[in-house]
């Protein structure tokens, strides 16, 4: 690792120069188009009719430039953009003119669907109130007043869209296309404190789907810049504005009841009527200064309200990945994003007190964050080369993670992150690094971090791990990753390495594989059609190759992967990929699987406002990893979402994973899940969701040592069902209702658990 060290203190030389000689302006940047914006004239009432004096007088200004599929080309459509503000809220309205009215594309759903969210007709506004061109404050709305918000983080590539703000929007359908209205509180958003006037970037556009996406926005946009908020319209004239220093205050009521199926034999017994439990609990969020956010909660609610997507986990080495979906946790997230995901909050269970503060002040970030987990028992996830597992800890559990970011000359930024895991008893885990970023050119960037992990296991835990893994003392271990992009118009490239001592752990974050050292490149060649003239509006040609070793100089992974793409009418996508591997188990015994093909296709179609459809097909030579012999797979993976009316919403998708070995079939997995929503309005909404496994294996193709173990057939069905209110983000009813039955080849489904489920919170502010 002395190496590595070297190596990362050569990386960050570039981003440190990078303060006294700013990254080059980006090409076009004398062209931007600058306006100066005046107070509101008039009360303005958010309805969508634009009827004020206000309104009037307000700063107007177009929206000229296609820039997907067109290159800053005419877009097929016009739209207008105003903005005015008070003392309380920025006002900003959109006329979306359309010639077919009777062909936009709106429907009512909850808000933040962001994937179906943007198949809809909608415009998007993001703020970038520091004007420092590295994050912004992003709003979409579609014509019946639907919203979506998130934060976009620059130089991390993040669009977070776990941000909410309460904010108000309505959206109305006329003769001439579609208006939208939008107030945004001022003490929701953070700016910088000053008597003068400022000066704010603001990215306007427009989405425009038919049988192509038009993407249209109020700045040219250069395909060979990656910096977005670099070439957006700046808006000057937010004079004597007193930043908010808003208390906001929830409080929440939980109640639930959990049945569980009665124990003793092979099958589920009959259910037992578990215990109501009502728990009270308030969480709080502050602006201690304009730039300063404090979140707190006591007996906090961290409930979860929606099933998480499932996966199948068949032939699968490492740990799978679900995303955080707990809003306490989600609220900053961006602050404490890095190259390496050392910050994963799932890790934190169920806590009974939790703090967070994060905020910016001048060029220095910084986000806190610390809670602590009311159960004793949890699970830790032992990383390692071949796969990873799970241990159980029997221990109370502190999180603590603290981040700091240092923005460094025009567009880069360095950053140290702490973490720790602390129990009552002997375990402990932390984590201290840093990291980097540097622009190096508009279409030249670089990512580094480098992590030194510090442990100590319990004895419990360690009699759960093999030999090799008993570090009976604390033991110390590092991550290294570093990666730089070129990203432009007719080229794109991008090359990683990456190392991981076998001693590395990062228990607060979501690292699976350690002990290896690897590389990775990728290059792209873009050809983009003329719009009018050519029926296909992109089509990509790439190779990308991956090499993988463990710290012992053993090849374990490699894959040459030679790939193309293309973007067509209907808004259609169509991938197709051949890859060559070779993988190295050391599983009973040693053995490396070289020569092994692949083959891929993805494809993607939405033929008009009422159904998007997706086929994902895999198959080819690959290994059982379970059993340490070859396999052929085959997978198919389709799926539909259908929109009936404006107020139905159905996603269906299907995977079927077939793994044949000598011998005949190892094993059949179907998986089918279906999301149905009702939505009575936009802010109300009836959910169900529903999720059938059904697992035939053949326990005579599985080594003697697993056979034992091996179920013939297992079948699986979930229903979760959901009542929901949302007065705002905050101000919340849920009513809820899950069921969980399992069965095998000597008895059909049975249920095993069910949950009733009720939460109110209500916000209010002070």
């Amino acid at each position: 690792m002395v190496r590595s060290l070297a190596l990362i203190s050569l990386l960050l030389l570039p981003a440190a120069s990078l303060a006294q000689s700013p990254a080059p302006a980006p090409a076009g940047a004398d062209e931007l188009r600058r306006y100066e914006v005046r107070r509101a004239a008039s009360k303005i009432e958010v309805d969508g009719k634009l009827d004020e004096p206000a309104w009037a007088s307000a700063l107007v200004f177009d929206v000229p430039y296609e820039w997907q599929p067109g290159d800053n080309a005419e877009p097929p459509v016009k739209t207008d953009f105003l903005v005015t503000y008070d003392n309380d809220n920025l006002y900003v309205a959109f006329k979306a003119y359309d010639p077919r009215p009777g062909e936009i594309r709106a429907h009512i759903m909850d808000r933040d669907l962001i994937d179906t969210f943007v198949q809809d007709d909608h415009i998007v506004l993001m703020i970038d109130t520091f004007n420092d061109e590295r994050r912004g404050f992003q709003f979409r709305v579609n014509p019946l007043g639907v919203q979506a918000d998130a934060v976009f983080s620059q130089n991390e590539g993040i669009e977070d869209w776990s941000f909410d703000m309460i904010w108000d929007s309505a959206g109305r359908i006329t003769e001439e296309g579609y208006i939208v209205e939008m107030a945004i509180p001022l003490e929701q958003i953070r700016f910088p404190r000053t008597a003068g006037s400022q000066t704010w970037g603001f990215d306007v556009g427009r989405s425009y789907p038919r049988s192509v996406r038009h993407r249209i926005a109020a700045a040219r946009r250069d395909r060979s810049n990656s910096c977005v908020l670099c070439q957006v319209v700046k808006v000057t004239g937010f004079e004597n504005l007193e930043p908010g220093r808003n208390l906001e205050i929830t409080p929440t009521v939980t109640a639930n009841r959990n049945d569980v199926a009665a124990s003793g034999g092979r099958q589920p017994g009959p259910l037992e009527s578990g215990d109501e439990e009502v728990e009270a609990g308030v969480t709080a969020r502050w602006g201690v200064t304009p730039n300063v956010t404090l979140s707190a909660a006591i007996n906090p609610d961290f409930s979860q309200v929606e099933a998480d997507v499932a996966q199948l986990n068949v032939n699968e080495r490492f740990a799978l990945f679900f995303p955080e979906k707990r809003p306490f946790f989600l609220e900053g997230i961006d602050f404490f994003a890095t190259p390496l995901d050392a910050v994963f909050t799932r890790t934190v269970i169920d806590p009974k007190w939790g703090g967070k503060v994060t905020g910016k002040e001048g060029k220095n970030g910084f986000g806190v964050f610390l809670a602590e987990d009311d159960v004793e028992s949890q699970f830790l996830t032992i990383p390692g080369n071949q796969g990873s597992f799970n241990v159980e800890l029997d221990d109370i559990v502190t999180t603590g993670v603290v981040r700091y970011r240092r923005d460094v000359g025009s567009g880069s930024n360095v950053g140290l992150l702490y973490t720790a895991r602390e129990g009552d008893g002997e375990y402990y885990n932390r984590v201290a690094g840093i990291d980097g970023f540097a622009r190096f050119s508009p279409s030249d960037t670089m990512r580094v971090q480098f992590l030194r992990s510090d442990t100590l296991y319990p004895s419990e835990v360690l009699a759960q791990l093999p030999a090799d893994q008993r570090f009976t003392d604390a033991f110390q271990g590092d991550a290294l990753l570093a990666s730089y992009f070129h990203d432009a118009r007719d080229w794109s490239w991008q090359l990683t390495y990456q190392d991981r001592e076998p001693e590395f752990r990062a228990d607060a974050g979501f690292i699976p594989r350690v002990d290896f050292r690897e590389g990775q490149m990728n290059v792209q060649r873009h050809f983009w059609g003329e719009p009018g003239k050519d029926w296909w509006t992109q089509l990509n040609i790439g190779f990308a190759g991956v090499r993988t070793e463990d710290h012992s100089g053993q090849l374990t992974d490699e894959r040459l992967d030679l790939y193309a793409n293309f973007s067509g009418p209907l808004q259609s996508l169509v991938e197709v990929s051949i890859e060559n591997n070779k993988n190295f188990v050391d599983r009973f015994e040693q053995r490396l699987y070289e020569d092994m093909n692949r083959f891929q296709v993805y494809s993607t179609i939405q033929p008009n406002q009422v159904g998007r459809y997706e086929l994902f097909v895999d198959f080819g030579e690959t290994v059982d990893f379970q059993n340490n012999q070859p396999a052929d797979l085959f997978l198919l993976q389709p799926s539909a979402e259908l929109k009936l009316g404006r107020n139905v919403n159905a996603k269906i998708d299907h995977t079927l994973q077939r793994l044949d070995v000598d011998g005949g079939e190892l094993f059949e997995a179907n998986l089918t899940q279906l999301r149905l929503i009702y939505n009575f309005n936009v802010r109300s909404f009836m959910r169900g969701i529903f999720q059938y496994l059904d697992l035939q294996q053949d326990p005579a193709l599985y080594r003697p040592e697993i056979s034992p173990f091996i179920e013939p057939e297992t079948n699986t069905f979930f229903t979760q069902l959901l009542f929901a209110y949302k007065l705002n983000p905050q101000t919340v009813l849920f009513l809820g209702y899950t069921d969980d039955r399992v069965g095998a080849v000597d008895y059909s489904l049975t249920e095993q658990q069910r949950t009733f489920f009720f939460k109110v919170g209500y916000a209010f502010g002070l």
